[in-house]
């Protein structure tokens, strides 16, 4: 078959990937220059979640839309976005949680196969290690992380618990003082660089063909016909006056796997998806003593900021912004980008004092959209040649690979692999309203 993937990110790509893999012909049209340009460009590293990475449960947004948890709130925020937030609330409960939880695994699992498949085929060398370890302040923090260290426990997932003397002696940047509850440490939890993934992925798919990637273009629009499906391009001169004809691209299928930009290309086709935006932020910082750095990536459990080393600098990662919908491309305000850069400078000096530089730190944000119930919206949507494969949120890259898996094999009538419950927990239509 042959089939239009719009997204150049990690979700597009491994898209992509897998749908090569399967044996179809694909295009892949990325409105930026090159791929990996968009949110995907700032991720923490952090490839797959454990139920201490998940937007959702017990010790997300706990104290509420503050520095204290982490999520600043934008201000008028309200309405459907309110609903949102109380929907992720529901999921706090620890029964909840585990439930929800329970049925991301599965999508984890297959994940993390596919990403051991790429590895083990082409030797690709994306800065990856392993070592993730999970602080907590206080003790109050601590019991809201018990049901994640259950589920842990439940599903046999290699971890450590530690108390805070014996954080501090596995890593030797984290102080001892102040005191603080604890920590979880994953000896094989794997930090890599998503955008150099990315872009070598796209390599390979290059080098092999059957895959054409549009560059710099964007979708205007998608068409639906019982036969073929088909795009439609924005031109990449200004449309003259006596000639404005529509770049169009057509095939058997179309993903939309677009970031941010896949709500406004399905809401024409009557599929209004509760995807809201996160802003997210990083601080890529020079060394500041070369003796303070961590030997592994330091994780505030509870804020979700991520501090790793990549090359010669050091990467804080969080500082999440919640947003309105209609106000994703919309700059935030100065006051609002600096509480949230706020953020990563204090877990750095909290967690890994002297080892950045943060007054010379480069500063960078960019949206992901998560869902109201924290799982991805992956399968089929509205019309049998349309696909959806977005809504994967901050927590853990490479679990794009698993729902590309699913998405090959939807397209091409495979049975899928994933049991029936997460399927049926992924579907778009699950989150129509």
């Amino acid at each position: 078959m042959d089939v239009i993937v719009i997204g150049g990110g990690i979700a597009g790509v491994a898209t992509a990937y897998q749908l090569r893999a399967a044996g179809h012909r694909v295009c892949v049209v990325e409105r930026h220059a090159t791929v990996a340009q968009g949110a995907t460009y700032g991720h923490s590293g952090i490839a797959l979640p454990t139920p201490l990475d998940v937007w959702f449960g017990p010790t997300f947004m706990r104290s509420g839309r503050s520095a204290s948890s982490g999520v600043i709130s934008k201000t008028g925020f309200g309405g459907e976005a309110r609903a949102f937030v109380k929907r992720l609330s529901a999921l706090q409960p620890s029964e909840a949680f585990a439930a929800r939880y329970a049925l991301l695994r599965p999508l984890v699992e297959s994940a993390r196969d596919a990403l051991a498949e790429v590895e083990s085929r082409f030797r690709l060398e994306y800065e990856q290690r392993d070592g993730l370890l999970y602080l907590v302040r206080t003790s109050d923090e601590w019991s809201l992380t018990q049901p994640a260290l259950e589920l842990l426990r439940r599903f046999e997932v290699p971890h450590h618990v530690l108390g805070a003397a014996e954080c501090a002696a596995f890593e030797h940047a984290v102080p001892a003082e102040p005191p603080f509850a604890g920590g979880v440490r994953f000896d094989a939890g794997r930090v890599a660089n998503c955008p150099l993934f990315v872009k070598q992925l796209k390599q390979l798919l290059d080098t092999e063909g059957g895959v054409q990637f549009q560059i710099g273009r964007a979708v205007s629009a998608i068409r639906l016909e019982s036969q073929r499906a088909a795009v439609e391009l924005v031109p990449r001169e200004p449309a003259s006056a006596r000639a404005k004809q529509v770049d169009v691209i057509s095939a058997d299928a179309v993903v939309v796997a677009a970031g941010t930009g896949t709500l406004p290309l399905v809401a024409p086709l009557g599929l209004r998806l509760p995807l809201y935006p996160v802003r997210l932020h990083t601080l890529s910082a020079p060394v500041a003593h070369e003796e303070c750095v961590p030997h592994t990536t330091v994780v505030d459990a509870v804020k979700r900021i991520a501090i790793t080393q990549m090359n010669h600098r050091l990467r804080m990662a969080g500082g999440a912004v919640l947003l309105n919908a209609k106000e994703t491309a919309k700059p935030l305000t100065p006051a609002l980008t600096e509480e949230a850069l706020a953020l990563l400078g204090e877990a750095s000096r909290d967690w890994v004092p002297g080892a950045a530089k943060i007054s010379a730190a480069l500063p960078w944000e960019g949206v992901k959209l998560l869902s109201s119930d924290g799982l991805p919206v992956v399968g089929n949507a509205v019309h049998p040649r349309l696909f959806i494969n977005a809504g994967h949120g901050p927590a853990g890259w490479a679990q794009a690979l698993g729902s590309a898996r699913l998405i090959a094999e939807l397209i091409g009538r495979v049975a899928p692999s994933l049991p029936d419950d997460t399927l049926a927990a992924l579907r778009p239509d699950r989150l129509q309203r």
